[in-house]
C-alpha cells in the first residue's frame, strides 16, 4: 500500500512539473512575441496572462512616461476606456439584486427629469445591451468642440445624451456610450452617492483593487501612465480629455494585477450572484451581454472553439483589451498607453494560440514607418531604392510590404507638400500592385495636385477600369474631360433609408433640398455626389457607394468602398 502511494505521489509530482514546464514555455514564447511587437513600435504597455487560473506572465514593455524614460511595470496605472462598462453593469446588477432597480423598468423611473417622449420607451435592460436607440454622444463633432470642457452629470445628460431615438428601442444593436453614461446617472440617483464612491464601496474595496479608481486630471496619482499618440513622425502627447465626459462609460483606471483580481471574482459570487452573472454573460444582439462581448472563437486553425468573454477600451492615448478564456480558466489583459488599438486583437489571438500550442503569426515591421525618414529627408527616389533593397534582402519576411503600407507612406509625404516625392511612392505601389485599383487612384490624386492633369486622368481611368464601383474616380474623370453628370433627384427617393454596415454601425441616407445625404453612426452628415443613377461618391473621404436592387427591382442594399474596405450594407429601414 505504501509503495502504491509513493507511485501516485511521484506521478502527481511529474504531472505538476510538466504543467509548470508548459507554463514556462508558453510564458517565454509570449514574452518574445511582445518584445518583438514593442521593438516594432506596435505595443507599449503592460500585459498579464493567466493559464488555468494562474498568472504565467505579467510584465511591462516600453515607457509609462517617455519624457522621463520611466518604464511600464505590472503596477502601472492605465486608463481603461470602455472596459469601464462591465463595472457599471455590475453595479446596476447589484442594485437589481437588492430590489432598487428593475431591468424592465423605464429609465424615467430613475431619471424623472429625462425627456418623457423618449425615456418612457427605453428600459434599463436596453441601456445595458446597447439596444436603446438613444444616439451616442461620442461623435466627431462633439469631441472636436466639447471634449476639453467639464460638465456636471445632469447638464451633460440634458445637452448630449437626450437626442431623438434613432430606432425603436429593442429592435437593433447600436454600440452606445450615452446609454452607459445614463446608467451611471441612474446609479447616482438610486444610491444618493457619486458613481466613484459606489464603485469603491461595492467593487474595488471588497476585492482589494487598491490600484483602480475613477480617473480625474488634478489629483497626483502614483504610477500613472502618460498617454501618447503614434504618427510616422514618432510619438506625441495625446490630446487632453476631461474625464467627466467618458464618466461611467469609460473613465476608470486600473492595472493588470487589479484586473486579474476582477477576473477571479467573476468565477465566484462575492460581487454578483450566479443568476446575475448568467444574465450579464448571456449574449444578446451582436453577441453583447451587459458590459461584455460573448462569443465562440476558433482555437488556432482547428475546428475546435472556445468561449470568449471580452471587451476593449480606447480613450485618448490609451487602449485596453480584457479577454477571458472562460473554458480554459485563462485571461489576457493588455493595457497600452499609446493609441495602438489595431494591434491588440492580433496580439490576443497569437497569445491564445500559444496557450493552445497552435501556430501563431509573428508581427511585421511597418514598411511605411521604416521608409518615412528616408522619404522625408532624402526624397521619394531614395525611399523607393531602400524599399527594393529591403524587399530583396534576407530579412524581407520581417516587413509588412502590403499595398496599404505604401499608400499610407505616400499620403503622409503628400501631406507635407512634397508632391513629387509622393508621386514616386505611389508609382512604386502601382508597379508592385498593378491589378489593384487603389494605387492608381492615389497616384492620380498626386498627379492632379501637381497639376499634371493628363497623367491624373490616365490613372483615374485605370482605377475605374479595375474597379467600376469607384465613383470617386469616375467623378474626377468626368470633371477632367468636361462631362457634366445630370441625375434627376427624384430617383433619390428610392435610396432614402438606413443601411447596416456592421452591427451598431448604420449609414442613414436622407434627401435634403434635392441632394442625397449620408450620415454614419456618430459621424458628420456628408453629401453623396452622383456619378450615375446608382453610383455615388463622398469625395471628402474618398468613399464610393453603389445602391443595389433585389430581384423585384427594389433597393435592398448598398456597396460601400473606402480605402481597403469593401462592405455590403443591407437596407434595414
Amino acid at each position: 500500500m505504501k509503495r502504491q502511494y509513493t507511485k501516485l505521489l511521484l506521478l502527481l509530482i511529474f504531472i505538476l512539473a510538466s504543467q509548470d514546464a508548459f507554463a514556462q514555455d508558453h510564458a517565454a514564447k509570449i514574452d518574445q512575441l511582445l518584445k518583438t511587437y514593442q521593438e516594432y513600435g506596435q505595443f507599449n504597455g503592460t500585459i498579464l496572462v493567466a493559464e488555468k487560473g494562474k498568472v504565467i506572465l505579467k510584465k511591462g514593455y516600453g515607457m509609462a512616461n517617455m519624457e522621463w524614460s520611466i518604464p511600464n511595470q505590472p503596477d502601472t496605472k492605465f486608463r481603461i476606456g470602455s472596459v469601464t462598462k462591465q463595472f457599471t453593469a455590475t453595479l446596476i446588477m447589484q442594485l437589481v439584486e437588492e430590489g432598487n432597480i428593475k431591468l424592465d423598468a423605464k429609465m424615467t423611473k430613475y431619471l424623472p427629469d429625462y425627456r418623457k417622449d423618449t425615456g418612457d420607451k427605453v428600459t434599463v435592460h436596453q441601456l445595458l445591451n446597447h439596444t436603446s436607440g438613444i444616439p451616442s454622444y461620442t461623435n466627431a463633432k462633439f469631441f472636436e468642440e466639447d471634449s476639453r470642457d467639464p460638465h456636471s452629470v445632469d447638464d451633460f445628460v440634458k445637452k448630449f445624451a437626450s437626442g431623438n431615438l434613432e430606432f425603436e428601442p429593442g429592435s437593433k444593436f447600436a454600440y452606445n456610450n450615452s446609454g452607459y453614461f445614463l446608467l451611471g446617472a441612474i446609479i447616482e440617483k438610486v444610491t444618493g452617492k457619486s458613481y466613484a464612491e459606489v464603485l469603491q464601496e461595492r467593487i474595488f474595496k471588497p476585492l482589494g483593487m487598491s490600484n483602480s479608481g475613477y480617473d480625474t486630471h488634478s489629483p497626483i496619482l502614483n504610477k500613472r501612465a502618460s498617454g501618447y499618440q503614434k504618427t510616422l513622425e514618432g510619438f506625441v502627447n495625446a490630446a487632453y480629455l476631461d474625464m467627466g465626459l467618458p464618466y461611467s462609460a469609460g473613465s476608470l483606471y486600473s492595472t493588470v494585477e487589479d484586473l486579474y483580481k476582477w477576473d477571479r471574482s467573476l468565477y465566484g459570487t462575492k460581487i454578483l450572484s450566479a443568476k446575475s452573472k448568467e444574465l450579464m454573460f448571456t449574449p444578446g444582439l451582436s453577441n453583447y451581454g451587459y458590459g461584455f462581448d460573448i462569443r465562440e472563437a476558433p482555437i488556432g486553425k482547428t475546428e475546435k472553439k472556445t468561449k470568449i468573454i471580452s471587451h476593449g477600451g480606447g480613450i485618448n492615448g490609451f487602449n485596453c483589451l480584457f479577454t477571458r478564456l472562460v473554458d480554459q480558466d485563462g485571461l489576457i489583459v493588455i493595457l497600452d498607453n499609446v493609441s495602438l488599438g489595431r494591434y491588440q486583437g492580433d496580439i490576443t489571438k497569437s497569445i491564445g494560440n500559444i496557450l493552445n500550442d497552435q501556430p501563431f503569426d509573428a508581427p511585421k515591421r511597418s514598411i511605411a514607418e521604416t521608409l518615412y525618414k528616408t522619404a522625408k529627408e532624402k526624397g521619394g527616389e531614395a525611399a523607393v531604392a531602400e524599399y527594393r533593397k529591403l524587399k530583396s534582402g534576407t530579412d524581407s519576411a520581417k516587413y509588412d510590404f502590403s499595398e496599404n503600407e505604401l499608400n499610407t507612406l505616400g499620403y503622409q509625404i503628400l501631406g507635407t507638400d512634397k508632391t513629387k516625392d509622393a508621386i514616386e511612392i505611389f508609382k512604386l505601389n502601382v508597379e508592385t500592385f498593378p491589378k489593384a485599383a487603389n494605387p492608381y487612384d492615389s497616384l492620380g490624386e498626386a498627379y492632379l495636385k501637381n497639376e499634371q492633369k493628363d497623367l491624373a486622368l490616365a490613372n483615374y481611368k485605370k482605377a475605374f477600369e479595375l474597379d467600376p464601383s469607384n465613383a470617386n474616380a469616375m467623378q474626377i474623370v468626368n470633371r477632367l474631360e468636361g462631362k457634366e453628370v445630370k441625375v434627376d433627384s427624384s430617383v433619390f427617393d428610392a435610396y432614402v433609408g438606413e443601411y447596416e454596415i456592421q452591427p451598431g454601425f448604420v449609414l442613414t441616407v436622407t434627401k435634403e433640398g434635392g441632394k442625397l445625404m449620408g450620415q454614419a453612426t456618430g459621424q458628420t452628415k456628408l453629401e453623396l455626389e452622383p456619378v450615375s443613377e446608382t453610383q455615388f461618391t463622398i469625395s471628402s473621404v474618398k468613399a464610393n457607394i453603389t445602391f443595389l436592387k433585389d430581384a423585384e427591382g427594389n433597393i435592398s442594399s448598398l456597396n460601400l468602398k473606402q480605402g481597403g474596405a469593401d462592405l455590403t450594407a443591407k437596407k434595414i429601414k
